[in-house]
C-alpha cells in the first residue's frame, strides 16, 4: 500500500503596498482533507504597513501565530513542508498566493479557484447562474460565494486571517470531493 500523499492549502493577506503580510498553512491528508497539522506566520515589518484586513491578524481564541521576518517565515514553511514530504501546494486563486510567494516556487502549486468556480466540475453551480462560454461563473465565485454554495450556510463570512482562510479553502475542497490530482497545476 501507498502511503497517503499529504499537501498543503496555503493562504496570504496583503498590505495597501500588496505586500504579504501574514501566512497561512495547513497540511492535510489528500484522501480526507483533515487537517493535521498549521502554522500561521505575522511578518514584520509588513504587518506595520496595515492593510484592508489587519485587524484579523491577531484573533482573540486562534492561535497568535509566530511574528517574523518574511525570510525566517518563508524558510520556517519550506522546511516544515519538506519535513512533511509535502511536494503540492493548493490555495483559492493559487496565482496570486504562488505571485506572493516566490520562495515557494520549488512546490507545485495548483488553484481549488479553477474547479470550485466552473460548472463542468462543480455540480453544485445551479443551472440558472450566469457562466461564461467556458463554463466559470461571471459572478460569485470567491472563497465566501463558494463556501456558502458548497456547505449550505448562508451566513458563512470569511474571516481574512489567513490561518482560518487556509482553513475554510481546505473545507471548499472536501466538501468538492474531488480528488488532488483533479486540481490544475499552475
Amino acid at each position: 500500500e501507498e502511503p497517503m500523499e499529504l499537501i498543503a492549502v496555503i493562504d496570504t493577506e496583503t498590505t495597501w503596498n500588496d505586500l504579504v503580510m501574514s501566512i497561512g498553512t495547513v497540511v492535510t491528508r489528500g484522501d480526507n482533507f483533515q487537517a493535521l497539522d498549521a502554522k500561521y506566520h505575522v511578518l514584520t515589518p509588513e504587518m506595520d504597513i496595515g492593510g484592508m484586513y489587519e485587524n484579523a491578524l491577531f484573533l482573540e481564541g486562534l492561535p497568535q501565530g509566530r511574528v517574523c521576518s518574511r525570510l525566517d517565515a518563508l524558510a520556517e514553511i519550506r522546511a516544515w513542508l519538506e519535513s512533511y514530504g509535502v511536494q503540492r501546494i493548493f490555495a483559492y486563486n493559487a496565482g496570486f498566493d504562488k505571485g506572493h510567494l516566490p520562495e515557494l516556487s520549488c512546490f507545485s502549486w495548483h488553484d481549488i479557484m479553477r474547479l470550485a468556480a466552473y460548472r463542468q466540475t462543480n455540480p453544485c453551480i445551479p443551472a440558472c447562474s450566469e457562466c461564461f462560454s467556458t463554463g466559470r461563473l461571471k459572478r460569485g465565485y470567491g472563497v465566501e460565494a463558494m463556501f456558502r454554495l458548497l456547505s449550505g450556510d448562508h451566513k458563512y463570512r470569511e474571516v481574512h486571517n489567513a490561518l482560518c482562510d487556509a482553513v475554510d479553502e481546505l473545507k471548499i475542497m472536501a466538501m468538492m470531493g474531488r480528488a488532488p490530482q483533479d486540481y490544475p497545476l499552475l
